[in-house]
């Protein structure tokens, strides 16, 4: 049985106190909405992993460029994609684990947990691209 059409939405973040946990919010009311659609149902874990990954990635955009952030959330034939653009165009590496280190983790986190993660630069900006598995 193929899935139902997308379901997708955007967010705009001006980096205001509370903005992160608003980017978690409206990920959880997203998700909400994608498991009402017939054949999605969208495990706790799937939830908590998406939350995990847009706290990182919007966190290190208003942590590292100037500006507003953009997240995207889009799902369709068993993925949630989880996009952020930032004004910022330079793209995010990941550094070797160091269990020593603090902080500076949020990309290795999201390259742990997303089966598929993409950085692209924009004609502004860039934009990270993280994909998870709606069900588990």
């Amino acid at each position: 049985m193929a899935d139902a059409a997308p379901v997708e939405v955007t967010v705009a973040l001006d980096g205001a106190d509370g903005c992160i946990a608003h980017a978690r919010h409206r990920t959880s009311d997203f998700l909400a909405l994608a498991e009402s659609a017939p054949g999605r149902p969208v495990p706790v874990r799937t939830l908590e992993l998406a939350q995990l990954v847009v706290s990182e990635l919007v966190t290190n955009a208003l942590k590292y460029a100037p500006g507003p952030v953009l997240l995207h959330l889009g799902a369709a034939d068993g993925v949630l994609e989880i996009e952020v653009w930032d004004s910022d165009p330079a793209l995010p590496l990941a550094r070797p684990a160091d269990a020593g280190r603090v902080g500076q983790h949020g990309l290795e986190i999201v390259l742990a947990v997303a089966t598929d993660v993409e950085a692209r630069r924009e004609p502004v900006g860039k934009r990270i691209t993280a994909r998870l598995a709606l069900s588990d």
